[in-house]
This record gives C-alpha cells, sequence and structure tokens, in this order.
C-alpha cells in the first residue's frame, strides 16, 4: 500500500512514522518515570502513617484497651480509607465499611508471617493501597488508602500523553508534506519544462538556481533542451530545403507525364502500364513533398500562427464541400461548437482525415461536428475495415501507412497525413484517437477545447 504512495506522501508518511517513535518512547519514559515516583513517594506516605497507627494499636491491645473502637476510628485518615483489625474473636473495622473478604489473602498471609505488606487493588470499585501489618501473635492490622487522586492523575497524564504522540504525528505528516513539497518543487518545475518540450515547446527552459545541487539539474537541461532544439530546428530546415528543392523537378516530371498520359493510346501496353505506375508513384511523391513541407513549417516558429473564434461546424462544412462530390453525411448540433484555433491548421487536419478515409477506408460516409462534455468534437467515420487495435497509436507516427504499407499496386499516401493531423491537434491542447464505428469501420475522432463563451 505505501509503494502505491506518491513520493511526498511516503516522505510525509516517513516523519510522521519517526515522530511518533520518538514521542512515544518519550511518553513510555515519561510514563514510567512519573508513575513510579508518585507511587513511591504514596506508598513511603503511606508506610509512615500506617507505623504510626500500628504502635498506637499493638499499645492499646497490650493494655487491653476497652475503647478499641474508637480509637480505629479516630486513625481513619479519611472517608474513603479503611482500618480492619484481624483478631481471633473476629473483625473490627472503622471508616468506609467493606467486606473482609475483599482484602488479598496474599496481603494477610504475608503479615500473619510476621512481615509488613503492601499491595495495590480495587476495593469496592475504588484502588487503594493495602498496608498490612503484624501487632501481635494472632492479630494484623490492614489499612486502605484510597488512591482516587492518584488514579485521576494517572488518566489524565496517560490521556495527556497519547494525544501529545498523535498530534506529534500529525504534526510529523504535515511536516514532511511540506518539507517533501518544497524539497520536490525542482522536480516538479523539471516534470513540467519536460511536459512541455515533450509538447514541442522546445523554447522551454528551467531558471537558473543558486543552490549548488539543483544549479547542475538546471544547466544539464538547459543544455539538453538547448541541443535538442537546433537539432530539431536544423532538421526540418534540411526538410524544407530538401522539398522545396524538389518541387521544381517534381512539377517538370509531373508536367512531363500529363504530356505522356494525353498520347498513351499511341504507346503499347507494357509502356502505358508502366505510365500509370509513374503517375501513380508521382502523386504519392507529390503528397510527400507538400506534407514534408507542412511538417518542417509546422516544427518552425509558433509565431506565424493565427488564432482566431472559428465556428467549427462551419469550418468542417466549408472543407467537405470544397471537396469532389461523395457520399457522405454531415451532421452538426443546431449551435455549433466555437473554437480559438488556427484555422488553416484545423482545415489541414479535418482535409487530412477524409484524405485517410479515401485512401484506406472505402471513403468516409459521415461527419460530426458536437458538444461533448464541454469539449468540441470531429467525429469521421470511414466504410472500411477498421483499424486494428495494435495500430490505433502507431498510425499517427511520421511515415507509418498500417496495413498497406508495402502495396504498390494502390495509391498509399505517404504515410505523414495523419502525423500532421496529431501534431496540429496537439498544439492546440487536444487530442485526436481512432475506435470501431458502430456497423463496422474506422471512427476518428478530434476533441478541441472549446472557446469559452
Amino acid at each position: 500500500m505505501i509503494r502505491r504512495l506518491s513520493l511526498r506522501w511516503r516522505v510525509a508518511a516517513a516523519f510522521g512514522i519517526g515522530l511518533a517513535l520518538v514521542m512515544t518512547i518519550l511518553a513510555v519514559a515519561t510514563w514510567n518515570l512519573t508513575t513510579g515516583y508518585m507511587l513511591d513517594q504514596r506508598e513511603q506516605s503511606v508506610t509512615r502513617q500506617s507505623e504510626v497507627n500500628v504502635r498506637l494499636v499493638t499499645t492499646a491491645l497490650a493494655e487491653h484497651a476497652d475503647d478499641l473502637d474508637e480509637l480505629l476510628t479516630g486513625l481513619a485518615t479519611g472517608p474513603d480509607s479503611s482500618i480492619l483489625l484481624s483478631r481471633p474473636a473476629g473483625w473490627l473495622t472503622s471508616g468506609r465499611q467493606l467486606d473482609p473478604g475483599v482484602v488479598p489473602r496474599g496481603l494477610l498471609d504475608e503479615a500473619h508471617r510476621g512481615i509488613t505488606a503492601r499491595q495495590r487493588f480495587a476495593a469496592d470499585g475504588i484502588p487503594v493501597l493495602g498496608v498490612a501489618t503484624p501487632v501481635g501473635p494472632d492479630s494484623v492490622y490492614v489499612e486502605l488508602y484510597p488512591l482516587l487522586e492518584l488514579d485521576r492523575t494517572f488518566r489524565y497524564l496517560s490521556t495527556l500523553l497519547i494525544t501529545g504522540t498523535v498530534a506529534a504525528a500529525l504534526f510529523g505528516v504535515g511536516l514532511g508534506a511540506w518539507s517533501a513539497r518544497r524539497a520536490l518543487r525542482p522536480l516538479t518545475a523539471l516534470t513540467t519544462a519536460a511536459s512541455r518540450v515533450a509538447r514541442g515547446d522546445l523554447a522551454t527552459r528551467l531558471p537558473d538556481q543558486s543552490d549548488p545541487d539543483l544549479a547542475p539539474l538546471a544547466a544539464s537541461f538547459n543544455t539538453t533542451a538547448g541541443q535538442l532544439e537546433q537539432r530539431v530546428r536544423r532538421d526540418a530546415r534540411f526538410a524544407s530545403d530538401v522539398s522545396h528543392e524538389l518541387r521544381s523537378p517534381l512539377t517538370t516530371m509531373v508536367n512531363v507525364s500529363e504530356v505522356l498520359e494525353r498520347r498513351q493510346d499511341a504507346m503499347p501496353p507494357t509502356a502505358q502500364r508502366a505510365l500509370r505506375l509513374l503517375r501513380a508513384e508521382l502523386r504519392r511523391f507529390q503528397r510527400m513533398v507538400v506534407d514534408l513541407l507542412e511538417i518542417s513549417r509546422a516544427d518552425q516558429d509558433e509565431a506565424d500562427s493565427t488564432v482566431e473564434l472559428v465556428d467549427l461546424g462551419e469550418l468542417v462544412r466549408n472543407v467537405v464541400e470544397s471537396r469532389p462530390a461523395a457520399d457522405m453525411r454531415i451532421e452538426t448540433d443546431s449551435a455549433t461548437p466555437l473554437v480559438s484555433v488556427d484555422r488553416r491548421r484545423i482545415d489541414r487536419v479535418v482535409a487530412n482525415l477524409l484524405d485517410n478515409a479515401d485512401h484506406y477506408g472505402g471513403g468516409a460516409v459521415a461527419v460530426t461536428v458536437h458538444r461533448h462534455e464541454g469539449r468540441a468534437r470531429i467525429i469521421v467515420d470511414d466504410a472500411g475495415s477498421g483499424v486494428p487495435p495494435a495500430l490505433r497509436e502507431r498510425i499517427f507516427e511520421r511515415f507509418a501507412r498500417g496495413l498497406h504499407a508495402a502495396r504498390r499496386d494502390q495509391d498509399t499516401g505517404s504515410g505523414l497525413g495523419l502525423a500532421i493531423v496529431a501534431d496540429h491537434v496537439h498544439r492546440h491542447d487536444g487530442r485526436v484517437w481512432v475506435e470501431d464505428r458502430p456497423g463496422g469501420g474506422a471512427r476518428f475522432i478530434v476533441e478541441l477545447p472549446e472557446a469559452a463563451s
């Protein structure tokens, strides 16, 4: 159970348990010393008082005094104290009346053997300290001193020590949580910064630390983030430069292939098949170059992004209506959600999802825009065979073309379309995933934060 707790609460629990153990040891030591001292003082006082009373009783017995009952009554020290005198003829009692049977037999046996004995016990519900002293060959003087005040003091002391131990444990937990929060604050900052870098914010840096233990960590992270940013930007520039350089020869090849296509009737069948394969590869190559340019542009600085308030239903409808006519229905809420987005990027998200449905899913059958628990959703359903669970995350990686990656007999695309979708959606603090469509096929869902009204 403790292993499931976070590091902060494990530290807090360790503080609390440690302080509780220390306070328990101190409380036990305090209890033993205090109660032992108070009992010892009480026993000494009782013993001295009992010795005085025994001398008086012994003298009265030796002189065969007739007023023994009056003497015993005068010896009682309070309303809760009891005096019992065991004689061959029976028991004489004074003070609080008790049945002599409540006196422990062992205490009387010690006194009959000529030894003064002491013992604590409860007499009719009252804690007492009994002192039994021999006062003759056949007589035993027993005095019971009440311990009510001492018992109340012990209960108060035990309550105080237990309460103090519990309070110290709770204080230790609070102190541990506070200390752990302060100690883990740099780690929290590091985690937040690493998450921002993972989301694509490569300019994230940790503030300089004055603490000698934290300064190397911040410096190492900032150096690593800076090198990563330089490498990503260098790779993006390389991809952008290569894509730009490829556009001119690619345009030339596409134009030449179009000229050849117009004259393919004059070609032999083998040349016609080769031309069709060439045209398919050129189209795929052309889309790949466009996608590479889009990715390299997305990896560049975000300063060129233009965020505006957009009616998501109208945006999706415009994208769908700009495509060739298809048997596809569009469903929207009566009041379509508003989102604050870069219109160009979300246009590209919808277009790529529709292209993906055309290439892999037998075409899109429905596009839905609606609200869901305070967020805006775009749902694209296709008529394909669906996406296996093992591929539902991998298809959003770059150059992933799923089950059709190795086929050249059809236009399989560049493998970058869904990666661009994931990148653009994540840059808007949204998320995208795929699941099974009821009735068969795949359902791609894009979820974006709805604009504050």
